[in-house]
């Protein structure tokens, strides 16, 4: 009997061995994906308001400031000519004119002159024109990409945020908030959706909670607001004057977040508070 115990236990031994002996399961790690982005061979300039089969940019008389010099320069292109300075080119430079064929301009990197030269035409969009511009599909790409984020940001904020951080921000647009909770956010998503920017901002202006509380003591006749001011409603007494051409509820907002005005915003909130 008793040897059979001890065979059993140095067979349990031998097994418990092996499995702590046995080497470990290596997990093949997949090969990397392999992207070939390939450096742009050339330029492509793009008429802003369609111009036609066929479009001509200004080339006579161009001068422009010249940030490297510091000087007011004339500026041309000509195919021969190293520079797009004017004082910089030979006598025998060949002026060229510079046609945009549907809409489109595509210039390669052979020809840096005129990329050079489009780059700093007044024409230019980036310049503060409004003939052409440069097609930059990966600045593009990213510009759309913020948008997009954005919104789907604000949405996120309608859809996690509780009613009671959204009720000043619905107030704040001048939203009824006397519903259900389902109704507000819905309208907040298509405020959201159409201005993210501005909505999510919201979020993070110390006006806002304030326009909130002024709204509030309104609509509960704490205060009155009139065209030369704001009042306490029960004596009619005056908090804050109101220049004229201004909206009285942003003049008290505005006055609450000073310190002169900081003990009259306690005093609101204790009273709306008190109306539970």
């Amino acid at each position: 009997m008793e040897q059979t115990t001890k065979r059993r236990a140095t067979s349990t031994a031998k097994a418990e061995s092996a499995v702590k002996e046995a080497p470990a399961k290596q997990v093949k790690k997949s090969a990397p994906i392999k992207r070939k982005v390939e450096a742009p061979t050339s330029r492509v300039y793009q008429t802003v308001n369609g111009g036609g089969i066929v479009h001509m940019i200004q080339s006579k008389g161009i001068t422009i400031f010249d940030e490297d010099s510091g000087q007011v320069r004339e500026m041309r292109y000509c195919p021969n000519e190293p520079s797009i300075w004017r004082d910089e080119q030979s006598d025998s430079a060949r002026k060229e004119a510079v046609v945009f064929r549907n809409g489109n301009l595509i210039v390669p990197r052979t020809k840096p002159n005129l990329m050079q030269y489009l780059d700093r035409h007044p024409g230019n969009q980036a310049n503060g024109g409004n003939n052409f511009k440069l097609v930059d599909n990966n600045k593009d790409a990213q510009i759309n990409l913020e948008k997009e984020f954005s919104v789907s940001e604000a949405i996120i904020a309608v859809r996690d945020k509780s009613i009671e951080e959204l009720l000043p921000i619905a107030i704040y647009f001048g939203m009824n908030i006397n519903r259900n909770a389902s109704e507000i956010r819905f309208d907040l998503l298509q405020k959201a959706k159409k201005n993210p920017s501005e909505f999510l901002g919201a979020f993070d202006s110390p006006i806002v909670k304030v326009r909130a509380l002024v709204k509030q003591c309104e609509s509960y006749q704490i205060i009155a607001l009139k065209n030369d001011g704001a009042y306490w409603f029960d004596s009619n007494k005056m908090i804050v004057a109101n220049p004229a051409g201004h909206d009285c509820d942003d003049t008290l907002a505005r006055f609450l977040m000073t310190e002169k005005g900081a003990t009259t915003r306690s005093s609101l909130e204790e009273r709306l508070e008190k109306l539970g």
